[in-house]
């Protein structure tokens, strides 16, 4: 899919979708930018879809797409031509629809007539509104259960609907339309030379408030919230400088693509936290948020501040095995949708992840050596106690030291690390492994979540502290080392099963051990050979899975697909353990495939081997913009610039390494750039 372009040009949209964002609002479409009704595609505002249909057509036939141009992660232009009958003579109607989402949407029309003739237009929009649930939507089984009635309004439509005591609605503002049977119809005559123009505004409406309009007609849009807070995201941020162009655009558009995926609580106006990514994911996930504000701590280390406060407002108090709250746990997501709880154990919050809880404590240490006020850090340590007292009571269900997981009801997810498919954890011929499972990488992450408490104790002078915490680290190593370790595989176990055999497959977890810290360095250079070996690394970047293993698939979720941050991951760990040619060929692989999406790294992409396709292949359903995706390359140039800072100890950043700040007012902005060439045209 395609969104905002973060290069210095417009960005145009391939694929066949064009996807464009505004923090939990986005618009799904075509390239002409109708929206087809029976698919994927529409308008979505916290997790409702508001628009499910919304085609145009021009004297009774669509729109001929030529392109689509994102503007700015929350607007677009489709440019494309009328279809009539011209004798053979290409039309000279030109269609230009210009779209904002943002609470609903705002569309201008304009009708180009390049003829020296008047041209008579008959002009339809038909809309429609399912108020279906996300993840009704996601799962391709829409749920009827809305009654929905329009109504013609002197103004435009209103669609209301119930069920059972919520009520959804729509109004379409579109005071020039004829109004029939939800499609507003427009009669004009566009002159010689000249243009015809109108404004649509659709706005949804949850019980009894109507949303305000994200983009209203009568304000200018870089006068508009979602304007501003754009421009001082892309004010605010570092300039990436490199000699390379591509890896210049792709530290741009990455850097700029989290800036489109910022969300707030409404209750929090101004904490801003990182969605994981559209379509699917907007919403705040607890490993994806804390995962990307980690990676992204070099451009903006509000987004970890802003992500560990409302994770920490979010802290499961008691036990519920409905949504698998715990005291102490960190939420796996939060979904704002009517639905959402017949999704997530009956409610909209959902505690599901192995991993949320000790990344939250490793965070807090690293936005502390990032230069977080002591005064932040210390008001947040009740939260990162609750979670190592949840690692090690609730997390460790058996008592043997290691963290497991298993889902406490039927409806939770069977799988709840990263790789959260069904068949995402398998032994190397393929069976899939039972629960409860004690995942290689969270044992990783808990002892990184040790390191980092003592740290955090060191750093507030409790150095009794400190020495509790390296200890249980220290012992939770030995004992991981023990247990984990394939010496005839020179590989460790990707998991420990309900009986605590090995699940001996192969998988990229045990890159994150490197970054971790949690391998033995006399380990290290052969989980180091199995990471770069052909069966794992594709040319593109390391495999989820190795090709060796029974339950290989190129084409999967998690069984041998490529992820962008996966690999990050993996250079960071590379790299601490002084591995920095593995760890640039890794990264260069990543960067390469970067240049083929447009420099915009897809959630994955398939595992198949470079020297089989020339170019990275498509996952179908990926999530682009995706956050660990866009803050993939981030991570990868500070693991390779050797930037790890400790800002309290007023340590130095490393020679060669820019990040300055730059106001992007100096320069034409990218919106300035395109709308100068549509001037141009016109």
């Amino acid at each position: 899919m395609s969104g905002w372009n973060a290069d210095s040009a417009a960005r145009v949209a391939v694929a066949g979708i064009t996807t464009i964002v505004d923090g939990s609002s986005f618009s799904v479409s075509t390239t002409n930018g109708d929206i087809l009704p029976g698919t994927h595609q529409g308008v979505y505002f916290r997790d409702t879809r508001f628009v499910s249909e919304w085609r145009l057509t021009v004297n009774g036939y669509s729109v001929e797409a030529l392109t689509a141009v994102v503007l700015e992660p929350y607007r677009a232009t489709f440019i494309g031509r009328a279809t009539r009958d011209t004798h053979g003579v290409d039309t000279p109607l030109v269609v230009e629809r210009t779209r904002l989402v943002g609470a609903g949407l705002r569309e201008d029309f304009t009708i180009r007539n390049f003829s020296g003739e008047p041209a008579e237009c008959a002009i339809e929009l038909r809309l429609g509104s399912d108020f279906a649930d996300l993840f009704e939507v996601k799962g391709g089984n829409i749920v009827h259960r809305w009654v929905s009635v329009p109504q013609v309004t002197t103004t435009g439509i209103r669609i209301e609907s119930e069920w059972k005591d919520h009520r959804r609605g729509l109004d379409v503002l579109a005071p020039d339309a004829i109004v029939n049977d939800q499609t507003l119809h427009y009669q004009v005559v566009v002159p010689a030379q000249g243009s015809w123009v109108t404004t649509i505004i659709a706005t949804p409406k949850i019980d009894d408030t109507t949303m305000e309009p994200g983009f209203p007609g009568h304000v200018p849009v870089r006068d508009t919230e979602a304007a501003r807070r754009f421009r001082e995201w892309g004010e605010a941020v570092p300039v990436p400088i490199a000699s390379d162009p591509s890896l210049t655009r792709t530290l741009e558009r990455s850097q700029l693509d989290l800036g489109a995926l910022r969300i707030s609580d409404p209750a929090q106006p101004g904490r801003d936290v990182v969605a994981a990514g559209t379509p699917w994911f907007m919403a705040l996930f607890g490993r994806d948020s804390l995962l990307t504000s980690y990676m992204a701590l070099a451009v903006d280390p509000t987004l970890a501040l802003g992500t560990l406060r409302t994770l920490a407002d979010y802290q499961g108090a008691e036990v519920n095995e409905m949504t698998e709250e715990q005291p102490g746990r960190i939420l796996h997501e939060v979904r704002l949708g009517v639905s959402a709880g017949l999704s997530l154990g009956g409610d909209s919050v959902y505690y599901g992840s192995v991993d949320a809880t000790p990344l939250f404590v490793t965070l807090l240490a690293e936005s502390r050596r990032w230069g977080e006020d002591a005064a932040s850090i210390r008001a947040l340590l009740p939260a990162a106690d609750l979670a190592l007292h949840w690692v090690r009571h609730y997390g460790d269900r058996d008592g043997d030291g290691f963290v497991e997981y298993e889902r406490l009801n039927p409806g939770g997810l069977l799988n709840q690390g990263w790789k959260d498919s069904v068949d995402g954890i398998n032994f190397a011929d393929g069976t899939i492994a039972v629960p409860p499972i004690a995942l290689c990488e969270v044992q990783g992450y808990v002892y990184s979540a040790y390191a980092a408490r003592a740290y955090l104790a060191q750093d507030a002078g409790d150095d009794a502290a400190a020495a509790l915490w390296m200890s249980r680290a220290e012992v939770l190593k030995g004992e991981f080392n023990d247990r984990f370790w394939m010496p005839d595989r020179g590989c460790y176990a990707v998991a420990l099963d309900h009986d605590k055999t090995q699940v001996d497959g192969c998988g990229s977890n045990i890159g994150h051990c490197l970054w971790s810290g949690i391998v033995d360095d006399d380990k290290a250079p052969a989980v180091v050979k199995q990471l770069l070996s052909a069966e794992m690394f594709s040319g593109w970047g390391v495999r989820t899975l190795s090709t060796a293993m029974g339950a290989y698939n190129p084409v999967s979720y998690h069984t041998g697909s490529i992820w962008p941050h996966d690999n990050a991951i993996i250079v960071a760990g590379l790299m601490r353990y002084g591995f920095e040619e593995e760890a640039r060929t890794v990264a260069t692989a990543i960067l390469d495939a970067a240049d083929h999406f447009d420099g915009r790294l897809p959630e994955l992409f398939c595992g198949f081997d470079r020297e089989e396709y020339p170019e990275p292949i498509p996952y179908p359903t990926s999530c682009s913009p995706q956050a660990w995706a866009s803050a993939a390359p981030i991570q990868i140039l500070r693991s390779l610039s050797g930037f790890d800072p400790e800002i309290p100890q007023n340590q130095r950043v490393p020679e060669g390494v820019q990040l300055r700040r730059e106001p992007r007012t100096r320069r034409p902005s990218a919106t300035e750039r395109a709308e100068s060439v549509w001037k141009q045209r016109a």
